[in-house]
């Protein structure tokens, strides 16, 4: 699974995601590809929210 999908399985914008905080966009993007999906949603799941309400995928 790409981090795009991941994202928009989380209902995140991808696009407005790497606009809006591209730091933070490439860090999570680094470490969902160094661990599974379920283990990156554990790690960050309340941040996933905060994420989530900020660039909602429409």
């Amino acid at each position: 699974m790409e981090f795009e999908e991941y994202l928009a399985q989380k209902k995140i914008d991808a696009n407005q995601f790497r606009q809006g905080e591209p730091e933070r966009y490439v860090a999570w993007k680094e470490e969902f590809e160094q661990m599974s999906p379920t283990s990156f949603t554990i790690q960050k799941k309340f941040l996933l929210n905060d994420t989530r309400r900020k660039y909602i995928f429409r």
